[in-house]
Formats: structure tokens, C-alpha cells, sequence
């Protein structure tokens, strides 16, 4: 038998600890927004669309880097559950816009005090400044890897 050096642990890599992080985070915030009827993806969309509505569904995938049949899926998901609506734009049949239907604007903002309590109970261990500096460090590393598309899984 050769004396081969041992592997990294798993534990020893950063991006280990990042993913542990990430997914409990992520996972508990599924599941608040799963009890409200809607999925992470649909939260998204759906916090995309609150300020800029009506928006062409082009323009929303990539505010959203998806593909415009991603958006069209989550469009008629939400079409269905009356959260969003499709509009005929510019009276050109072939172009639509999107819009929030009343439940829909009412369900942003209790969605977005979900996000808060979450974001709140995931990182209470931390400190203020640690905290600031935490989201300095994961804003840094995301620009310099030019990250900019909505994290939806």
C-alpha cells in the first residue's frame, strides 16, 4: 500500500460552510413562503415585478436572469393561483406585459416581512457590525464574479 497525503476534509473548504449556511437559510425560508401558497421562485417573481409593473415578460427574465419560457411557466402559475395577470400591450397581440392582480400586491409585502423574520432568525448569532460585514464580504465576492442573477433554488 502507498502512502498517499490525506484529502482536505470537507470542513476544511469554505465553500462547505457557505453551503451548510445557505441551504438552512434558504430552507427555512422555502417552507415560510410555502405556507403562504407560494414558491420561492413565485416570491421572486412576483417581488420583481412589485415596482416596475406592468413589465414586458423579456424584460423580467432577465431583471431576473431566466429564460423568457422560465418566466412564462412562473407566469402562468401565478395567473392561476389570480396573483398576476398577462396584458395585451402596446395593441400588438403578440406582445404582453405583466401586472399584479390585487392578492398579488397585497402578498409582496407579507412575503417580504417573511424574508425579514428569516434573514433575522438565521443570523442572530451575529452581531451588527459582524453582520454588515458579512454581507460586505458576499457582495464583494459576488461582483467579482459578476453574480447578479436572482437566487431561486
Amino acid at each position: 500500500m502507498r502512502n498517499r497525503p490525506s484529502p482536505a476534509d470537507l470542513t476544511d473548504h469554505l465553500g462547505y460552510w457557505l453551503r451548510l449556511v445557505s441551504n438552512a437559510v434558504s430552507q427555512s425560508f422555502a417552507r415560510r413562503v410555502e405556507a403562504e401558497g407560494v414558491t420561492v421562485a413565485e416570491w421572486v417573481f412576483l417581488r420583481a415585478l412589485y415596482d416596475v409593473e406592468p413589465m414586458a415578460p423579456s424584460q423580467l427574465a432577465e431583471r431576473m436572469g431566466m429564460t423568457r419560457g422560465a418566466i412564462s411557466k412562473l407566469a402562468d402559475r401565478l395567473a392561476a393561483k389570480d396573483l398576476v395577470e398577462r396584458r395585451e400591450a402596446g395593441g400588438d397581440g403578440r406582445r404582453q406585459s405583466l401586472t399584479l392582480r390585487p392578492p398579488g400586491h397585497a402578498l409582496v409585502p407579507r412575503l417580504a416581512a417573511l424574508a425579514d423574520q428569516n434573514d433575522a432568525a438565521s443570523f442572530e448569532g451575529l452581531t451588527p457590525e459582524e453582520r454588515g460585514e458579512l454581507e460586505r464580504l458576499l457582495r464583494k465576492l459576488a461582483a467579482a464574479q459578476n453574480l447578479n442573477a436572482a437566487p431561486i433554488t
